[in-house]
């Protein structure tokens, strides 16, 4: 049985592409959990609704926290604040996921789940003790989150790594599956792209094929790029594909060297497995990184009132 004075009651929501995670704490200690399928926005954002308010009935909620997949405007000046925006999932596209979750009257935090994940990989997981952090997930798309300075990246919109557009391997002629940009890393590696580019399920594709060598350049292409524009001291790399194909993700980081090709010190292959690793949370990263967002708005850091 937890304490109630072992920290603040707070709330935090994983609102995810296929589910969504809600969880209570007292401080950064998880009391309860609760999955609820992601379907449609009315649907899914009213069983929330429901869930937060018996347990703010119970017990005063000190704050909560929103995670929620992207694009989502994440600027509070913005007249569409909350909002989700262009996005594959069909029926989300412009839904206000604040006008669904309010009238609770304590502060919140918005970002993206990946921002989330990544500020808990940060100061609970893989990432203790460092000051810049890139997570990246590479699943059904590829999400990327960024903590500078210990606080999440924001500007016009939020950290879109999985749309960036690079250099391509010599010979690789795949035209990428991305309906915005073809061939930007998302529609290189992601789960659905590798099972086009390689005919197969990815998780039946031997580690030795020859094809991974291909893929595993782009992906040193991605990590190259973040090196050099965020400097960050770790770069954790999960979901689906990222832990199911870890040789791929280890033969990636084996190439940054020789794409770096010095001009950053001390860079070499036991650098690099110092840098690219697993997360370790697992899939508490987005339920504990909401947590995370709830409580810096309690401390009045990133706080509004719902």
């Amino acid at each position: 049985m937890l304490l109630h004075d072992a920290g603040s009651h707070l709330a935090g929501l994983e609102i995810g592409g296929t589910k969504l995670v809600a969880a209570r704490a007292y401080g950064r200690a998880i009391a309860e959990r609760v999955t609820i399928p992601t379907t449609t926005p009315e649907a899914t954002l009213h069983a929330a609704r429901e869930l937060l308010a018996r347990w703010h009935a119970s017990e005063a909620l000190a704050a909560i926290g929103i995670a929620a997949f992207g694009p989502v405007r994440i600027d509070r000046a913005a007249p569409d604040y909350g909002h989700v925006l262009a996005t594959p999932k069909p029926g989300w596209e412009g839904a206000d996921l604040l006008a669904g979750l309010s009238g609770f009257g304590v502060p919140f935090a918005l970002d993206t789940d990946v921002n989330a994940a990544a500020l808990a990989e940060m100061s609970l997981g893989a990432g203790q003790g460092c000051d810049s952090l890139i997570y990246i997930t590479i699943g059904t798309g590829i999400g990327g989150g960024v903590v500078v300075g210990g606080r999440p990246a924001h500007g016009r919109l939020h950290p879109e790594l999985g749309h960036m557009m690079l250099g391509r391997e010599a010979g690789d002629d795949f035209a990428g599956i991305c309906p915005f940009h073809g061939d930007c890393i998302e529609g290189l590696v992601s789960g659905p792209a590798l099972h086009a580019r390689l005919g197969a399920d990815p998780a039946a594709v031997a580690a030795g094929d020859p094809r991974w060598e291909t893929v595993a350049g782009d992906l040193a292409r991605l990590i190259a790029n973040l090196m050099l524009t965020l400097s960050p001291q770790r770069i954790v790399i999960g979901g689906g594909v990222g832990l199911g194909q870890r040789a791929m993700v280890q033969g990636a980081a084996r190439k940054v060297p020789a794409l770096l090709a010095g001009y950053l010190p001390d860079i070499d292959d036991d650098a690099m497995a110092r840098i690219v690793v697993p997360p370790v949370l697992g899939h508490d990263a987005g339920p504990l990184g909401a947590i995370l967002l709830a409580e810096r708005a309690a401390s009045c850091e990133t706080g509004a009132q719902v």
